[in-house]
C-alpha cells in the first residue's frame, strides 16, 4: 500500500509565496513521475507541474515561472514553490505518483488528499 500526504496549504495574500510538499510512503520500490494537480470549487482539475525520476520537469503556461516544481528521490517526496500568487491560484492542489510498489508488476499513479491554497486579493 502507498500513501501520499501533502502539507504546506494555507491563506495567504496575494504576490506572496507558499511552498509544498508531497510525500509518499509505503511498500514502495521505485517512484518514476511525480507532480501537482490542482482544481479549483466549480472548474476543471489542471495538471500545472510534473517531473520524472531524472529530472525532467514541465510546467502548464498558468505557472511558467512562477511555480518551481523539484524533488527528492531520497526521500520519495516532491515539493512545489509556488511564487507571486494570484488569487486566480485558488484551488485543492494534489500531489500524484507513479509507483511500483514492491513485488509488483506495473507503475501506478497514486494521489494524496489535497491541501488547500487559498490567495486573498
Amino acid at each position: 500500500q502507498v500513501q501520499l500526504v501533502e502539507s504546506g496549504g494555507g491563506l495567504v495574500q496575494a504576490g506572496g509565496s507558499l511552498r509544498l510538499s508531497c510525500a509518499a510512503s509505503g511498500s514502495i520500490f521505485s517512484i518514476n513521475d511525480m507532480g501537482w494537480y490542482r482544481q479549483a470549487l466549480g472548474k476543471t482539475r489542471d495538471l500545472i507541474a510534473t517531473i520524472t525520476s531524472g529530472g525532467r520537469i514541465s510546467y502548464a503556461d498558468s505557472v511558467k515561472g512562477r511555480f518551481t516544481i523539484s524533488r527528492d528521490n531520497a526521500k520519495n517526496t516532491v515539493f512545489l514553490q509556488m511564487d507571486s500568487l494570484k488569487p486566480e491560484d485558488t484551488a485543492m492542489y494534489s500531489c500524484y505518483a507513479e509507483v511500483l510498489v514492491r513485488g509488483g508488476d506495473y507503475e501506478y499513479d497514486y494521489w494524496g488528499q489535497g491541501t488547500q491554497v487559498t490567495v486573498s486579493s
